[in-house]
């Protein structure tokens, strides 16, 4: 049964969107935050540790350490990538930068996805525009590509894919494969061997970045709504359902072959408040959480009918695993993650029934808040060359104390670029007759993309002297002298670990080794404190943090042997 359609669209309003501006926009946002700065402390700085460990050789494959510690997740995907890249490019590019490249490519093969799956999805009988009594409706395929195209600048417009997109971390690979399993479940089965393909390489990159009940899951909700598919004949249906169970059973037997089924459900009096997830909810998923819900109330006749239609279906089964990991599951923000190219998808399907009101409200409220972030960005920077205004000036010297300001002209040029690019834009977007139906969110994902290339450009450096290790490790190396041997350690997480290994260049010891080294590096706030064989040398302190402290001890020289009165 197929119930009327709530999209009224005419062929006017599917104008396409230039190619040319949405990969840039895409490549942009893609580039800015892998570029130019360091692996910064935390997450990003653990994995680049155990990548650089694999690339040198110091490690197994298939069970990588750090100083003897082995990965917080399981999932080996991400460490293998960025070795791999590491190795392939050493001499042409630092460890860093060649381990970001698999990422950078990741993130684009996201976009990617992301479009393909909407644009067959909005192909569906269903999602299909109303036909016009007398001709001008939309065409098919130009309303599929004009869906499509919302589609990647809701995703582009969240606020919660900034910062965990540009880590390289586990987190991206599941983005990007989970991603790839919802392009399988709108490509097939019109698209056998383009979905078999995603799907194959999304199951098994779930598997090995450490989410095998994800896969599962998703794979086995997708199979269902491709057998419910209104636009194939029923053999297709089932052959691309089965091809579906088929590579999710593979994928199970896989996670349990490398031994990677664990329960990660946490307690909800241990790890959950309401009150945290709902601002997470809220400013994570914005501003596509909005348009999705408007998307539910417009068709919500479709919701509700037994034809299960999979443009709607397909993208809020995984909206719903990716929000209950994000309930169950720590961390709740990395899980949420997940649930951002199927958010940004039903959000593309609100464009077709906003009302002019609604839209224009969209538009004012992203062109005050970005332009005011702008704005914002912009004064810091110039308080912190110049001095003047002096009281943002004065806040940074409070917050980083020692920092030295860096002009960087290139820095500079982008970002005037983009502030440029952002002007020329709104003064387009606040003209007459733009009937397109992408229009709406095109000052949302160019606002977010201009926030993010003001931070990584303006203040990338101050941001690499508050989030990165190497000012704290450059004062623990100058303690430690030239080549002090082997380094006793105490107390320290992995991401420390890896900055000691690499902004130090030091020999870390696993603790069954440590005996023999006569210096140790051990956290300030360390239980229990090195013994009194340690005698401390210094404790270096990282700028922007005074309560993140490391100390340096030296092994206490052995006291003299007793002396013998001689016998007589």
């Amino acid at each position: 049964m197929n119930l009327p359609s709530p999209a009224i669209v005419t062929q006017d309003a599917v104008r396409p969107l230039p190619r040319w501006a949405l990969v840039l926009l895409c490549l942009t946002y893609t580039l800015a935050g892998y570029v130019g700065r360091d692996p910064w402390r935390g997450e990003d700085v653990a994995a680049f540790g155990y990548m650089r460990a694999l690339a040198l050789g110091k490690t197994d494959w298939t069970a990588p350490l750090l100083a003897g510690l082995p990965p917080d997740t399981d999932g080996l995907l991400p460490y293998w990538l960025g070795a791999w890249a590491i190795q392939a490019l050493h001499g042409w590019l630092p460890a860093d930068v060649a381990a970001r490249l698999p990422f950078i490519a990741l993130l684009a093969l996201t976009f990617i996805a992301t479009w393909h799956a909407v644009r067959h999805l909005a192909l569906n009988p269903g999602a299909q525009p109303v036909a016009f009594a007398f001709g001008g409706e939309a065409e098919a395929g130009a309303y599929a590509r004009t869906i499509a195209d919302g589609g990647v600048l809701a995703l582009i417009a969240c606020l919660g894919l900034m910062q965990y997109s540009h880590e390289t971390t586990s987190y991206l690979t599941q983005l990007t494969c989970s991603t790839l399993v919802f392009a399988a479940g709108a490509l097939l089965p019109a698209r056998p061997g383009w979905g078999a393909a995603a799907a194959t390489a999304g199951l098994s990159g779930l598997v090995l970045s450490g989410a095998p009940a994800l896969a599962v899951l998703l794979g086995l909700g997708s199979a269902w709504l491709v057998a419910q598919a209104q636009s194939a004949t029923p053999r297709m249906r089932w052959q691309g359902a089965a091809l579906l169970l088929a590579l999710t059973g593979a994928a199970a037997v896989l996670a349990a072959a490398l031994g990677l089924w664990r329960w990660r459900i946490v307690a909800w009096d241990e790890a959950k408040e309401w009150q945290s997830l709902l601002r997470l909810f809220t400013w994570f998923t914005w501003p596509a959480w909005p348009l999705a819900l408007w998307t539910c109330w417009r068709w919500r006749q479709q919701i509700a009918s037994r034809a299960w239609q999979r443009h709607l279906w397909l993208p809020l089964w995984f909206v719903g695993v990716a929000v209950a990991a994000t309930l169950t599951t720590q961390p709740a923000d990395r899980a949420l993650l997940l649930a951002l190219p199927a958010l940004a998808t039903l959000a593309a399907f609100a464009l077709p029934t906003l009302r002019r009101g609604l839209a224009a409200l969209i538009d004012w409220f992203t062109l005050l808040f970005f332009s005011i972030g702008a704005i914002g960005v912009w004064v810091v920077w110039l308080a912190v060359q110049t001095g003047v205004p002096a009281k943002p000036a004065a806040n940074v010297a409070r917050l980083a104390p020692g920092y030295e300001p860096q002009f960087l002209p290139l820095a500079l040029a982008v970002a005037l670029a983009a502030t440029l690019a952002w002007g020329v834009l709104v003064r387009w977007r606040t003209g007459r007759h733009r009937t397109a139906l992408w229009k709406s969110l095109v000052l949302p994902a160019t606002g977010a993309t201009l926030g993010w290339v003001l931070v990584m450009t303006l203040w990338l450096p101050l941001l690499n002297y508050g989030r990165s290790y190497a000012p704290q490790i450059a004062g623990v190396s100058a303690a430690l002298g030239a080549q002090p041997g082997c380094i006793a350690w105490q107390g320290l997480s992995r991401a420390q670990l890896a900055a000691l290994a690499y902004h130090g260049g030091l020999d870390l010891a696993a603790p069954a080794a440590q005996a023999a080294c006569d210096w140790m590096v051990a956290d300030a706030n360390a239980r229990p404190a090195p013994g009194a064989d340690w005698q401390l040398v210094t404790s270096v302190g990282r700028p922007t943090d005074r309560s993140d402290r490391l100390l340096v001890l030296r092994r206490a020289l052995p006291p003299p042997p007793a002396e013998t009165p001689d016998a007589r």
